[in-house]
């Protein structure tokens, strides 16, 4: 039986879990807590086994074992407010959801400590969960840095953890739109292969048959322009990190315009006189977040959200038509 508060969460143990280390159990079960966070509060003696908080990360549980977690609020001090421009489309006393442009990345990550999503919502509202830590408060799930699209923030931890279980167990409903290279042979396909970490390019991800995560994808050819390029409506059923971009790059469709899994420079170069100067410069991976869908924390009530394309995509999209 697993149980919480706003910033209290009990689980208790009545089977065999398949990896017993605390802090990797933690994270299963919070899931936007990180492993370094879950540590760090084990550490912290913020962690209890049985009303024991003298432990180590790598504590075995056992059955029977009860485990409690106390997250404090994020610290919002240690970022500083900044008045950012965000497209809020609903808010209420449990969450908000955005509308993220192209270019704005979520959180403070090396290279970016200001002008991210998460200092705009410290200055929107002050009292943000604090499940993600002092630098992503709020912060249930991520889009990268130069997709477009919908973004739910929770408000309070309880909504927090409510959202994330959500997203953990493929309930949250998600459809982007996606610019691909080439023509899809067959009309709608799913893509189900494991996605891990490049074993040479840390930075990337790949297909990874032997250690991946399972990865799930579903997608619809929904227009063709000419032999080059295809609209393709996207359904990911799970949310591994750059899945769509690794799972249309493995089908032999890149999004366009994606600078690490789609086509380099030179192609670009070598096409741009047959189509004339006719396609304006694409300067990011044509990949928006259109849909959102889940059941609302206050009320258990399924609530759907969806953004219109970014004007970006829009002005491709058309001289695309136009063109061929």
């Amino acid at each position: 039986m697993n149980t919480a508060t706003e910033n209290n969460f009990q689980f208790s143990i009545v089977s065999p879990v398949p990896e017993s280390r605390l802090d990797v159990f933690l994270t299963s079960q919070i899931t936007d807590l990180t492993r370094n966070r879950a540590q760090a509060l084990i550490r912290a003696g913020r962690v209890r086994v049985n009303d024991c908080s003298d432990l180590k990360a790598g504590y075995r549980l056992k059955t029977g074992d009860r485990v409690s977690i106390f997250i404090p609020p994020a610290r919002s001090l240690a970022l500083e407010p900044e008045s950012i421009d965000l497209s809020i489309l609903h808010e209420d006393r449990a969450l908000v959801i955005i509308n993220k442009p192209p270019g704005l990345v979520v959180h403070p990550a090396p290279g970016h400590a200001t002008g991210t999503l998460v200092h705009g919502l410290l200055q929107h509202c002050r009292d943000l969960s604090g499940i993600g830590g002092v630098l992503r408060p709020g912060i249930v799930h991520r889009l990268d840095k130069d997709t477009s699209g919908l973004i739910v923030v929770a408000k309070h931890d309880r909504a927090h953890l409510f959202l994330s279980r959500q997203f953990a167990s493929g309930q949250v409903f998600k459809k982007y739109t996606a610019l691909a290279h080439g023509i899809p042979k067959s009309r709608s396909g799913k893509i189900d292969l494991p996605i891990g970490r490049h074993p040479k390019k840390r930075k990337e991800m790949s297909i990874r048959l032997d250690n991946g995560r399972p990865a799930l994808t579903f997608w619809e050819k929904t227009e063709s322009f000419g032999d080059d390029f295809s609209l393709i409506l996207v359904t990911p059923k799970t949310g591994r990190t750059h899945q769509i971009r690794v799972h249309l790059a493995h089908l032999g469709h890149p999004i366009a315009g994606d600078p690490v899994y789609g086509y380099k420079k030179n192609w670009w170069k070598k096409h741009s006189e047959t189509r004339s100067g006719a396609l304006p410069e694409i300067r990011r991976q044509m990949l928006h977040a259109g849909t959102l869908g889940f059941k609302h924390p206050d009320s258990d009530d399924y609530c759907e959200f969806s953004a219109p394309l970014p004007a970006d995509m829009k002005e491709v999209i058309a001289a695309l038509r136009r063109w061929s």
